[in-house]
């Protein structure tokens, strides 16, 4: 028998503002055409003043230990994914155990940008396939309107704000692809493309936080070669093929790009989870935040094989296959 990370419960929260296309567009030189024409965003969410990013993720995760049906007692671990902290330290993680009540156990952070979220499911996956833990909090979760140029139209409309939460708990299974839980994780970073995505500062920097820069026609073309890439990868690992996707839940960056992949892979559209239109690019958090999206409306059920991936500045990029 081996040991797998079956998905429990998932959880989400979205900050209570909507901010239009049209809204935009008295702030900044922009329209809403010109939006959804090159992204397919109509609006997005953003935080209130003075809810951070610990907020969002503390109503995501209990949102997520309800539905799995158990409390912060019975956690182990919290890997939080985030490119956007309280603060440069501590963790957000462990601001999120303290808000939980979780006494026990470890919590902790993982910077991957919009990769996060993948990343963050692949290390509560090995704590757990190497017995450390039994059942981890993974939470996506993100303020990138605080790291925002609102005078720069090519980025600012891009993003929102919201996180999103899985429980991950140990069963034994027979370790092949038939099994529940995840099938394969893929992950990969590519250090040269710095330039093309990044914030103009940092503690160690500038002592600043900075803006978000970025080359959008470059990550672009970065991101249907990588992701494509990385699924088929991530797909040979477990054993299956594009036909066997159920649901790919991709990272919701650009409806131009999600779709590209998905005719890379050969899939049909009516195979993707969606929500960029409604969420915008919410970074670490919009993997979880579609997911959950799926599960609560039944698109995604038992049995069902679903694709994650994602790619973020820095770069990096992967992807995980989990039976439902």
């Amino acid at each position: 028998m081996v040991l797998r990370s079956v998905v429990a419960g998932c959880g989400s929260y979205l900050p209570e503002r909507i901010v239009t296309n049209e809204e935009l567009a008295r702030k900044v030189d922009t329209s809403h055409d010109w939006i959804v024409q090159r992204t397919g965003i109509h609006s997005r969410h953003i935080a209130a003043d003075g809810e951070m990013t610990s907020d969002l993720a503390v109503a995501a995760a209990q949102d997520a230990l309800q539905h799995a049906g158990i409390s912060a007692d019975d956690l182990d671990m919290i890997v939080l994914a985030t490119a956007t902290p309280d603060e440069t330290f501590p963790s957000t993680a462990t601001s999120v155990q303290a808000s939980l009540g979780m006494t026990r156990g470890a919590a902790f952070d993982v910077q991957a940008v919009c990769s996060g979220f993948v990343y963050a499911t692949n290390v509560a996956d090995n704590f757990i396939r190497l017995g450390q833990a039994n059942n981890v909090l993974v939470i996506g979760a993100e303020t990138f309107s605080r790291i925002l140029d609102w005078k720069d139209r090519s980025t600012c409309v891009l993003f929102g704000d919201g996180a999103g939460a899985i429980i991950l708990q140990g069963q034994e299974g027979a370790g092949d692809s038939a099994d529940r839980g995840i099938l394969s994780n893929c992950l990969h970073s590519d250090g040269q493309h710095h330039d093309l995505l990044y914030v103009d500062g940092g503690p160690s920097s500038t002592q600043s936080v900075g803006f978000l820069r970025m080359e959008g026609p470059e990550v672009f073309k970065h991101a249907v070669r990588n992701l494509a890439s990385v699924v088929g990868e991530a797909l040979d690992a477990a054993g299956l093929t594009p036909s066997d996707i159920s649901w790919l839940v991709p990272h919701q960056a650009n409806q131009r790009i999600i779709s590209t992949t998905a005719r890379k892979l050969k899939m049909s559209e009516e195979k993707i989870v969606m929500t960029v239109d409604h969420h915008a690019n919410t970074s670490a958090a919009s993997i979880p935040l579609a997911l959950t999206e799926a599960v609560r409306d039944g698109r995604v059920s038992g049995g069902d094989v679903v694709v994650l991936e994602a790619m973020g500045g820095g770069f990096t990029w992967g992807a995980s296959v989990i039976r439902w």
